[in-house]
């Protein structure tokens, strides 16, 4: 083991987390590394290439916030930024900070393995390299484990298909050509619009359809960014207010003092406003009590009976089996329209479901769809996956994904015990994967810049979450689900993926606490000699 191979930190994922911790690690100074499996930087942002990509919180609220010059540097285009501008913007991050020296591209982790003497995590590449670490971070991201349908026959299909995930680098031509899209949730609802400008045909095959709400993207003039940068301090400071790090925060209004029509006039305002309002913004009681949710979700239906022309296909694209918010809300620009188009059409799963995938296109039991393109927008297998992927092996050689059998266990999403010196920056119970990625991610990483420094201070070898923390926090995940609607619903929030075995039970993914507990929970344990951690 050649001395150029051991680091003091190393980081899996070069994302908008991975970045961040590089950042940070670089500041105190330690041998860091950072090891992406992607040719280049971006995680979501280079994976996720497919027309229709951007975000559905505002650029403004998105980016780092760490770098007052950044934020002054920097001048955003578009409310909701494209995934071509947000990739140029990780670029720009990474070439300012001087951090690009320090990632190694085309590096797939094959394992990481934990010994005790001397204390260090091996880390083994598919490139066959081994290198040693003190201390290993995750950064590899919440929705990065792409998922394709357990449907018979994908490999005959003779056309072009891809997952949404993997998307080509190289153009890939739509038009005048036959395109399947096989999914409806958040990634195929940016999608579908683009791809029906194009194509020639467009069948989209839903098995579930999803409550969606207008996105309302619109241009950022010059005049406008001056404005902005006048206000970060106030935009970052609203969003360390609100449960969810967005701009978007709960109206506290008391839902039963106010009149039907007071609250028609509100969702009215809600709807045509631009983001996430509609789902974050909205009166509290609607994502906790189900007269409330099933008042705004008729409301909501409503809309999309509006807005498509066909008042059957508009009852399919209305959801019945969870209310409005219950799920991840999808945010739309022109979806409901391009069922309106002569060149698209629904194919409802319930009614024709799937048999296999032929060597022209499609069969389901009613027909054959013939294609030129299949795209399978079947998400993700959320949080675990990516975990999941990796041989990820902790005390006696025991799995990461052998403990997280049944679910995950962790001590404030951020360590798990049996696995000593290993910081999950982004992964299971944390507050960061159920809020404005950034804003949750910059406070994680944070922490454990902190977490980091007093044990090279103090000069230990050894950081364990303890069993007893681990326990308590695990339970307090499971009660942050008690009161939400969300908890009765098949979604990724509650761990739920019919492509992934022994994924169609509850799983307690996310902690529902809302970011500023989180916030305070975190620097209490700080402040209490970092309670819950077991130092060696």
């Amino acid at each position: 083991m050649t001395d150029q191979h051991n680091y003091d930190v190393v980081i899996v994922g070069a994302g908008v987390c991975g970045i961040y911790a590089l950042y940070r690690m670089r500041e105190l100074g330690v041998r860091v590394t950072v090891l992406e499996a992607g040719d280049d930087l971006g995680g979501t942002w280079y994976w996720n290439r497919y027309p229709g990509a951007r975000f559905d919180s505002e650029s403004y609220s998105y980016g780092y916030s760490f770098s007052k010059e950044l934020l002054e540097e920097w001048n955003w285009t578009e409310q909701f930024s494209p995934q071509p501008e947000t990739l140029k913007y990780l670029n720009y991050v990474a070439d300012k900070f001087e951090l690009r020296d320090f990632m190694q591209f085309g590096c797939r982790v094959v394992e990481a393995r934990f010994h005790e003497s001397p204390t260090h995590w091996s880390i083994e590449l598919e490139d066959g390299r081994i290198l040693r670490t003190k201390f290993l971070l995750t950064a590899i991201g919440m929705l990065s484990a792409a998922t394709l349908p357990t449907i018979e026959g994908r490999e005959e299909f003779q056309g072009e298909s891809f997952h949404t995930y993997y998307w080509p680098k190289e153009p890939v031509s739509l038009k005048n050509k036959r395109v399947g899209v096989i999914g409806t949730g958040a990634t195929a609802v940016q999608l579908i619009p683009e791809v029906a400008k194009e194509a020639s045909q467009l069948v989209v095959f839903q098995r579930r359809p999803n409550w969606c709400a207008p996105l309302h993207n619109a241009r950022i003039e010059p005049e406008t960014m001056t404005e902005i940068k006048a206000s970060y301090d106030r935009i970052f400071a609203r969003c360390a207010r609100t449960p969810g790090g967005f701009i978007h925060g709960p109206d506290r209004r008391e839902y039963d003092d106010l009149s039907k029509e007071e609250k028609i006039a509100f969702w009215e305002h809600l709807y045509d406003s631009p983001g996430f309002g509609k789902w974050l913004a909205n009166f509290v009681k609607v994502l906790l009590d189900p007269e409330a949710n099933a008042e705004y979700s008729d409301f909501i239906a409503d809309k999309i009976r509006q807005r498509v022309k066909d008042p059957e296909l508009a009852e399919k694209l209305i959801p019945k089996d969870h209310g409005f918010g219950t799920r991840r809300v999808p945010l739309e620009t022109h979806y409901y329209e391009s069922f309106n188009q002569d060149n698209v059409q629904l194919v409802d799963l319930n009614e024709t479901p799937i048999e296999r995938i032929t060597r022209r296109g499609i069969q389901t039991t009613d027909q054959e769809y013939e294609f030129d393109i299949i795209v399978y927008a079947t998400g993700f297998d959320a949080i675990t996956g990516a975990f999941d992927r990796i041989q990820i092996r902790g005390r006696n050689g025991q799995t990461l994904k052998e403990k997280w059998e049944e679910g995950p266990s962790t001590y404030l999403g951020l360590q798990t015990s049996g696995f000593p010196n290993l910081a999950i920056l982004a992964g299971p119970q944390s507050a960061s994967v159920g809020t404005n990625f950034p804003r949750g991610i910059e406070e994680a990483v944070d922490w454990v810049t902190g977490l980091l420094k007093y044990a090279f201070d103090q000069n230990l070898d050894l950081i364990e979450a303890s069993q007893e923390a681990e326990t308590e926090w695990t339970e307090l995940v499971k009660d942050s689900y008690n009161m939400l609607l969300l908890k009765d619903v098949k979604s990724w929030f509650t761990g739920y993926n019919s492509n992934v075995e022994g994924h169609d039970t509850t799983r307690y993914l996310v902690y529902f606490g809302g970011a500023p507990d989180y916030r305070q929970r975190l620097t209490d344990i700080a402040a209490n000699d970092y309670k819950g951690f077991l130092f060696k």
